[in-house]
């Protein structure tokens, strides 16, 4: 089983698709949609590049396509990284599910801004993942999955904590 993550999918109109099309299109690899962002259970048993292969050709244009295993998953929910910080009202948690690793291992926390006024700090990196908190204060807000992008230098999709915690309770419930 894989858990699949399209990139830059239904975002303010751009590279809209209907999932469940998507999902129809697959169900040879018993494919299921999770909500409308672009994000997939495969229960076949199909390797990540048949999967990435199958779903760029479902996809009527070219985007970043990423996978992880419900292993994956269940040992970041144990990690459960960022979880501290995410008390705080002001602060959100996102999950950028990374297209590879990044070719170093970055030293942690990366903020954007770098200063005390940040509004996005990377503070893991490990698997397939990147956590970050997301710090609103009414200026201008940076882009979570951007920083990731820029930071780490590798492909990324971005979704919020809450999203990773509902997936793995798919897959485990």
């Amino acid at each position: 089983m894989l858990v699949v993550f399209l990139r830059a999918v239904n975002v303010g109109g751009h590279q809209v698709v209907r999932p469940s099309e998507i999902a129809r299109r697959l169900a040879r690899l018993e494919v299921t949609n999770i909500g409308a962002a672009g994000t997939f259970m495969v229960r076949a048993a199909v390797s990540a590049a048949a999967v990435r292969k199958a779903f760029a050709a479902a996809l009527p244009f070219d985007t970043a396509i990423m996978t992880c295993t419900p292993g994956d998953l269940a040992r970041l929910m144990r990690r459960d990284p960022g979880a501290g910080a995410a008390r705080d009202p002001r602060v959100k948690r996102h999950v950028g599910v990374l297209g590879k690793r990044p070719g170093v291992r970055p030293r942690l926390p990366i903020r954007v801004p770098d200063d005390d006024r940040w509004q996005v700090s990377i503070v893991d990196v490990d698997g397939p993942f990147a956590t970050s908190l997301q710090r609103r204060d009414g200026r201008t807000t940076v882009s979570v999955n951007e920083a990731i992008e820029r930071r780490l230098g590798v492909p990324a999709t971005t979704r919020g904590w809450d999203t990773l915690v509902k997936i793995h309770t798919l897959l485990t419930g």
